[in-house]
Parts: structure tokens; sequence; C-alpha cells
């Protein structure tokens, strides 16, 4: 392997086995009555025909919706899996940051398991010991350490071990999972903060994401992975234009005549993430296309508790351009002046009217819930649906703002 290539993935196929109880005929019943089942054993196609090579200090993106391959390509670098068929080559230490949390204990404290999920980092004690501090003001947990991890909240939990996985992490090679989804909006920003250090140390990156804005701004290449396979490679700006287009070829609007509104269908390449509690659905948007005769784009979702939840809740939105760009977005904090919410009767609907001030182009909707007592990030549906602009006036602007002229 070239000494200026970090990782190259060879031709890799991954395989999964999976074993389903086959009733058989009625007439083997009265037979064998017995033995009336028999094991039929599907082979499951994860990976086909992957290959890439990642260069040294690169950036390197995965891309794809849910079910296409990229964590199974992620474990099989990261030497969790094992290919059917092809090699994966690395040059240098690897440290994944694949399934934060594994390894953490709940019986035991804060403290306690930073040194059990070091140890399982492959670091010692001496090692955890100079860095526990830093690990600690990381996750801004100094007042919770000696308290069992169990009494954490799952926001304070993914912190806690994100901050270990991150501070330990004195590696050539680091492969990231979607860990940007973690706490409050103060601490996601501590994660970007430290993407932006990676990139500036010239770290070798492989990062998987749903985010293309993420994407875009983190990575110098990308590939993308549909059924299975890479279907294209290339810039980060052009493989995150062809993920857009996968969605933007998928719109499914259906028609409810009771409420005369269309609703986006719900997909499993969507992704949902949080802290938990609630969950998000039946997301609807009015209409598929609005033009600039369209005052007013409406759209609405559900939001419905789960188990013993009872905090007081702020909703909100961001919608986004082709681009991955935040053009726009608010929440109930901001918009009803620090009113709270609260879901009294086990669901609410919540909908929104906003002006139409869009510039042509399909635009894209993240939907989010957090806690209006600590901020928490309860769950984030990302793209939950999309619309397209259809404006004759357009200007190089994501927005037309609503303005008022006085000339004199």
């Amino acid at each position: 392997m070239d000494d200026n290539i970090a990782i190259e993935v060879k031709n890799v196929y991954k395989n999964f086995k999976l074993s389903h109880e086959k009733a058989d005929s009625v007439k083997s019943l009265f037979v064998n009555p017995f033995n009336s089942k028999r094991t039929k054993v599907e082979t499951q196609h994860a990976l086909k025909k992957i290959s890439f090579a990642v260069e040294k200090g690169e950036f390197f993106g995965i891309v794809g919706r849910n079910g296409s391959g990229k964590s199974t390509l992620l474990k099989i670098i990261a030497g969790i899996y094992q290919p059917n068929k092809g090699s994966v080559d690395t040059n240098g230490r690897l440290v994944p940051f694949i399934e934060l949390g594994v390894g953490f204990n709940p019986e035991l404290t804060g403290r306690e398991n930073v040194y059990l999920n070091g140890a399982l980092l492959g670091f010692s004690e001496k090692e955890v010991d100079k860095k526990y501090k830093s690990i600690v003001c990381f996750a801004e947990l100094e007042d919770f350490m000696d308290q069992k991890l169990k009494n954490y909240s799952s926001g304070m939990q993914v912190r806690l071990s994100f901050s270990v996985a991150t501070v330990l992490a004195e590696s050539d090679i680091l492969l990231i999972d979607e860990v940007l989804a973690v706490g409050d909006a103060d601490f996601q920003r501590k994660c970007f903060e430290y993407f932006k250090k990676l990139k500036k140390d010239k770290k070798t990156v492989i990062f998987v994401s749903h985010d293309m804005s993420a994407i875009r701004e983190y990575c110098d290449r990308a590939v993308l992975i549909e059924n299975n396979e890479i279907i294209f490679s290339g810039s980060a700006e052009d493989v995150a234009q062809e993920y857009t287009k996968l969605f933007v070829e998928n719109i499914d609007i259906e028609t409810n005549l009771d409420v005369d509104k269309k609703q986006t269908k719900e997909n499993n390449s969507l992704t949902k993430w949080g802290s938990g509690g609630l969950d998000i659905s039946n997301m609807y948007i009015s209409k598929k296309s609005y033009s600039s005769d369209d005052n007013f784009i409406v759209f609405s979702y559900d939001i419905t508790k789960e188990g013993e939840f009872s905090d007081k809740i702020n909703p909100g939105f961001i919608i986004k351009n082709e681009q991955g760009q935040s053009v726009c977005g608010t929440n109930t904090n901001i918009s009803l002046k620090n009113q709270t919410i609260t879901i009294n009767n086990g669901k609410i609907n919540i909908k929104w009217t906003i002006p139409n001030i869009f510039s042509h182009g399909i635009y894209w909707l993240d939907v989010a819930v957090l806690s209006a007592s600590n901020g928490d990030t309860l769950q984030w549906w990302n793209e939950a649906g999309s619309f397209k602009v259809v404006n004759k006036k357009n200007t190089p602007y994501p927005v037309s703002p609503i303005v008022k002229i006085d000339i004199s």
C-alpha cells in the first residue's frame, strides 16, 4: 500500500445469514407432528463491490440512506466484522467512534466508567489519569462524576461517552458514525469545534452522516452508498447533491381528504435521534409544490410522549435549501415569547404557518423538540419532509424578506 494512503478498501463484500422457522405442509403435521417446522436460512447482502482509498490527512465522508450498509462498512474498517470477500488495509493507529457508550456499566459511577471505557479503548490507567480532568471538563459533568451512571439522563450519558472517546483519541485514523447528534446545542457546538480541530491537525477521518451540511463543511471527498454498493464518488459537494436527488426522486405525498392536507410518508431512510421521552411523527405539508402566489407554507406534526415523560417542551424547526444551508428556523420559545408547552394527554399536534419568502428551489424540513428546562434535544427528525417553491421572480438569495420601503 502507498505510504500516502491511510485506508484502502478493496472489493469488499459482506453477507449475513438469517435463520427463519418455516412450517411444513398440513400433511406433514399428521405424518410427523413433533417435527413440523424446519429452519430456512436466508442470505442478506449487506455490502458488495466496495472499493475506495483514503489518503492520510483526508476527511472522507460515507453517505447513504438507512439500511444502505454504511455502518456495516465502518465496522468492517474497524475490524469488528470480517468481510466475506475483499480486504481492508490500514496504515496507522485507528480509533472507532461507532457506538458511543458501548461498554459503559450503569451500576458504576461516571468516574469508574471513564477508566473502564478507557481500558476498552486500549489505554492504561496512567494514560487515563493524565486526561481525566479534560474528559470531565469537555463533558461538563464535574458535579456528577461520583454518581452512578444509571442516574444520568440519556444526554449526560452520551456526552460522557463521547468525551471519553474524544479526549483519549490520540490516533492516526478516526472512524466517526453520527456522533454530532449528542447533547444540547452548546455541547453540539463543542463537537463541531472538535471536528474543526481534527481537520486543522490533518487527522485522517472517515465520517458517516445524514447531515449534508456537515459533509459539505468538513469532508474533502465522499462516497454515496445505495442498495449496498457505491453508486457515486467525488467531491463532498457533488456527493451531497447526489444524495439529495435520491430523496427528491422518492418524494411521495399522499392526499388526506378529511383535512385537505398532504402527508409525507415516513421512511426508514429518515433520521431521528435524541435523548428520548417522546416521538415526533405524522409529518404533514400542505402542498408538494408552492408557487409565488401562495402566501404561506403550512406544515404540522404530532408529538407523542413515551413512558413517564413530564418535562415541558420547546418544539421547533429548521428549513434548509438544496445545498444543506439553514435558511430559516424558529421554536416555540422564540415565537411564543418563552411560553412553555406540556403534553398533557399523551399527544399534541403542532401546526406551523410561515410566510412564503423562499426563492425558487427545493427545501428540506428538520423538526425537533427540545427540553424547555435544560435545552437537551429530546428528538430531532432530520429531513422529515420537503417541498418545492416555484418562484418566477427568482433571486440569488435563499429567501426574499418581506420589506416595507419608504422613499422621501
